[in-house]
């Protein structure tokens, strides 16, 4: 994958980016299914199908807090997605080579990593 220069604060931002993401995924994961406290139910097995029955168990569904942490997760998503996608450096590239570097920038902590366990070795 070829590099690019990209500014300090574009690489900082789609980190951060990158960070909380990885936050709203693992909190995703540790909530209950659904939002609003609801009962557990049972899916029939469906005609023509081999799908096994599903069931969900009781959900408390969502404290107050649980809710506050998934509004501002999403958030600071938003506003960090239009941080990185209106950065002024986009403009100075070619459109025609926008895609590929937004493809190069979501790896460009990767490509440091790997670099950095290569000068360790």
């Amino acid at each position: 994958m070829a590099t690019y220069d990209f500014p300090e604060d574009l690489r900082a931002a789609q980190l951060r980016l990158h960070q909380t993401w990885a936050e709203y995924e693992a909190l995703g994961r540790a909530l209950p299914w659904s939002v609003e406290p609801s009962e557990g139910w049972t899916a029939p097995k469906v005609l023509y199908s081999d799908a096994e029955p599903r069931s969900l168990p009781p959900s408390p569904g969502y404290s107050d807090e649980q809710k506050a942490e998934v509004a501002r997760l999403r958030r600071e998503l938003l506003e960090l997605s239009a941080v990185v996608s209106t950065h002024p450096y986009w403009e100075t590239v070619e459109a025609g080579k926008r895609v590929d570097q937004r493809m190069a920038l979501k790896h460009v902590h990767e490509q440091d990593a790997d670099a950095g366990r290569a000068e360790a070795a």
